[in-house]
């Protein structure tokens, strides 16, 4: 599990935070290394989890403009009506709340980087003004009639197939041949399992730090489980997969049988990973997406409070902890009642709303927990009035 010292990109990986020894790993920090001191403009592509930011902030660490602002924007995340004021500014009076003129993440970024998560999300009208930017370095504030120059990187990134997209005209074909000049893909952690023991060697030396918790390691029988599971949230799930077990094992070795349990227990509960009738209705189907999380988060919820209530009676400590709400105890056989709605609209409502306190408001960890897009979570807040 050790890190071979003599690997040449060994610096590289630790400054960035990406690891891993296998081919399309090496491939794609040699063409970091490459691309990131020019000015081209790069795709990023891969699922989600893989670890897409970490390259856009590694090419331009690695840039001439590493000592300019790096801003990162997730498209996908604002809703349409707005994403092209908040890209590219507006005038006084363009449109109705517009008290004043703004500047837009372009502008922001000059002499910079703009890195923008879910391009494939952008809307075919915004994409138009952005292949203007790609190619004259130019633009118009929304309600503006002259244009401002600005000389930025631009590195995109997406989880979507753009060739299916552009054929499907929700992408436009010359904005896709003008960003995909340089691709890097980023494969699926299952692609590079061998890099798995590296990776959680790694993580588990940041978790053990972090939490100050000593690690006795995992044993070889829950390595190997551990590289026999698909790891569909990728990389990020298995750092959260990792920072549990250091946590909830107190620094105990991590045996096989509890990677079996939680990880069967992730493809096998009956819950977000169902397939949903696609003859359903949009809101429909995302409503019983929502639904179901909720099903399998309220077990979990269940889970942990019982294993935290084992452990702190074993210790002895029960009322000697600090509690982040007003000391709660949780009695083992105590009936649940925090999640009454009798609706499936209030179910979701509560969720969402227990989510975003759980992340203190943040809405891009919310969205990431509920598995649904960041824009749809802005929906859900508006039309519950959260």
């Amino acid at each position: 599990m050790l890190v071979n010292s003599t690997d040449k990109y060994s610096e590289l990986k630790s400054k960035i935070g990406f690891y891993g020894s296998a081919p399309e790993i090496e491939d794609i920090l040699s063409l970091i290394t490459t691309v990131a001191p020019t000015d081209l403009s790069v795709l990023i592509i891969g699922e989600s989890g893989t670890g897409k930011e970490l390259i856009a902030n590694a090419i331009h660490q690695l840039s001439k403009r590493k000592d300019s602002t790096l801003i990162s924007v997730n498209t996908g995340a604002i809703p349409e009506g707005i994403l092209e004021s908040e890209l590219f500014g507006h005038e006084k009076g363009s449109f109705t709340g517009a008290v004043g003129t703004r500047k837009g993440y372009f502008e922001a970024a000059d002499n910079g980087t703009i890195f923008l998560d879910e391009i494939g999300e952008m809307s075919l009208n915004t994409q138009v003004k952005l292949l203007r930017v790609l190619e004259e370095s130019e633009f118009m504030r929304v309600g503006g009639t002259q244009s401002i120059h600005v000389d930025v990187r631009i590195i995109a990134a997406t989880n979507k197939n753009l060739e299916i997209a552009v054929k499907n005209n929700e992408f436009r074909r010359d904005l896709y041949f003008r960003l995909k000049a340089i691709t890097i893909e980023i494969p699926p952690l299952r692609r590079h399992i061998q890099d798995l023991p590296m990776l959680v060697q790694k993580f588990t030396e940041q978790v053990s730090k972090s939490h100050n918790i000593t690690f006795k390691g995992f044993s070889p029988q829950a390595i190997n489980l551990m590289q026999k599971y698909d790891w569909p949230g990728n990389v990020r799930e298995l750092r959260n997969f990792v920072e549990t077990a250091l946590v909830l094992n107190r620094g105990e070795i991590v045996s096989s049988e509890y990677v079996s349990k939680i990880l069967n227990k992730s493809e096998d509960q009956p819950g977000r990973n169902l397939p949903v009738p696609i003859n359903l209705p949009h809101d429909q189907a995302e409503r019983e997406i929502i639904y179901r999380t909720l099903l399998s988060l309220k077990i979990d919820i269940n889970e942990i409070k019982q294993m935290m209530f084992n452990a702190l009676q074993q210790d002895r400590i029960i009322g000697q902890m600090d509690y982040p709400e007003d000391n709660l105890q949780v009695a083992p056989n105590e009936p649940d009642n925090e999640l009454r709605p009798s609706t499936l609209a209030g179910m979701e409502r509560e969720l969402i709303k227990d989510t975003l306190k759980k992340y203190e408001g943040s809405r891009r960890k919310t969205a990431r927990a509920l598995q649904i897009s960041e824009r749809t979570l802005y929906r859900k807040i508006k039309e519950y009035g959260l």
